[in-house]
Formats: structure tokens, C-alpha cells, sequence
């Protein structure tokens, strides 16, 4: 249950960031919906490998390289889904950032059930 909430919570988050962003475009709720899951699961599969093989860069930069590994699976989620299109790198770039902010501030109360 908890993990279709936070699907739906990064769908909306993605619906906020088509409006507010001009290089983001969403065609619908479930277009955003499958943005939500298909990021997901590439952040799962692609970017770890991505991680391991730009390491060097990575350290050198001093973990500033990661933002470009999230701008480029933001990329190639836009070539995978028909109805999410980004108009480019730089897009890409803010739209990763954005996002990371709006879900770990939608998920933060999901995560304080210990209390």
C-alpha cells in the first residue's frame, strides 16, 4: 500500500513540475503515472551501473557528476514514454531536482509511522 502511494505521490509531483516547467510536457495522469514507475524502476536497474562505471568522475567532481547521471535517465525515460517529453539536457536537469525535492517532501510524512 505504501509503495502505490508513493507512485501516486511522485505522479503528482511530476503533473506540478509539466505545469510550472515550459521544457516538461505530461499528456495526462496516467502518462505521469507511468513516468512515476518507469523512473522508478530505471533508478533501480540503470542508474547504479551508471554510478559504478562513472565513479572516477564522479569522485572527482565530488558527487556533482550524479546530477548529470539523474538529468540523463530523465532523457531516456522521455525516449521509452509516449505521453513525457523533455525539450532537453538542461530541462532535464531542473526537472530531476525538482522532483527529488517535491517527493521527499510529499513521502516525508509516509516515513514517520514510528512515532
Amino acid at each position: 500500500m505504501k509503495l502505490i502511494v508513493k507512485i501516486l505521490l511522485s505522479a503528482l509531483a511530476v503533473m506540478i513540475l509539466s505545469y510550472l516547467l515550459p521544457g516538461v510536457h505530461v499528456s495526462n495522469y496516467i502518462a505521469a503515472i507511468i513516468v512515476a514507475v518507469i523512473l522508478g524502476l530505471l533508478n533501480i536497474v540503470v542508474k547504479p551501473i551508471l554510478v559504478i562505471l562513472t565513479l572516477p568522475v564522479t569522485i572527482i567532481t565530488l558527487g556533482l557528476f550524479l546530477l548529470v547521471i539523474n538529468a540523463f535517465i530523465i532523457l531516456f525515460a522521455d525516449g521509452l514514454i509516449d505521453g513525457f517529453a523533455v525539450d532537453g539536457f538542461w530541462w532535464a536537469l531542473i526537472f530531476s531536482l525538482l522532483l527529488s525535492f517535491l517527493q521527499s517532501l510529499f513521502t516525508s510524512g509516509l516515513d514517520d509511522e514510528k512515532s
